[in-house]
């Protein structure tokens, strides 16, 4: 992100700079996207539209790595929404690394089947107009897709974001008690709320992992109080 739009993003907020990108952006998917106000920051988040989202990279440099899955699953009024569960492996360039493919299990021949890098991002966009961003580890989902929408239409969009592990991590920091870097991770975070085991490294999977995620740390969290959004936004 630009400086200026840094400071933009720090001094007015969410809204105010969408609607500045808005009047920047070219007509397309990311256009129809910023067209659309964001949630409310004071809404309580049980009322506010939800997308967790995950990708499965090549790497976690989003400037030469290449994104080859993402799955999304929307939360609605505190449930998750199977129906609109999407998932779908990208179309990258160049032969993928064996030990990438051991994690991911996303091989040459299964990619050079899936869908072109602009028709998933599209899928995303509109997913996500109008709903708050929701990840484990924000900056991989936040960094690849700004960085395919800079590659797509020539510049990247603004979106509010709830990173679980954050969540988490405010919520153990308000313990004054030590705790260590793993128990951050969203294997040990669900078995901490006696969620069962997820099949990992697939983007759909870790997307529902995730929304279950923060429904148990809202549910624990304030003794199951209605905080709004702002409370839990990065």
């Amino acid at each position: 992100m630009k400086l200026l739009d840094k400071l933009h993003l720090a001094l007015f907020g969410y809204q105010a700079h969408r609607k500045r990108l808005l009047g920047r952006a070219p007509n397309g998917p990311l256009k129809a996207f910023l067209s659309v106000p964001f949630p409310d920051k004071n809404t309580p988040v049980f009322e506010v539209p939800v997308l967790a989202l995950d990708f499965e990279t090549t790497g976690l440099d989003a400037k030469k790595d290449q994104l080859l899955s993402a799955g999304f699953v929307e939360i609605s009024t505190g449930e998750i929404c199977l129906k609109s569960r999407y998932h779908q492996i990208v179309k990258t360039r160049g032969l993928l690394d064996e030990d990438n493919v051991v994690i991911h299990q996303i091989t040459d021949s299964a990619k050079e089947q899936g869908a072109e890098l602009a028709q998933v991002v599209e899928k995303i966009l509109t997913a996500l107009a109008g709903k708050v961003m929701l990840v484990h580890f924000a900056r991989i989902e936040i960094t690849f897709l700004r960085q395919a929408c800079l590659e797509l239409y020539g510049m990247a969009p603004v979106f509010p974001v709830i990173d679980t592990l954050m969540v988490a991590k405010r919520r153990l920091d308000k313990r004054d008690l030590p705790f260590d870097a793993s128990d951050l991770r969203l294997d040990n975070l669900r078995q901490s709320h006696q969620l069962p085991a997820h099949f990992a490294h697939n983007a759909l999977n870790d997307a529902l992992a995730t929304a279950e995620l923060l429904l148990a740390e809202i549910a624990c969290a304030n003794h199951g109080e209605q905080l709004p959004l702002k409370h839990y936004l990065l």
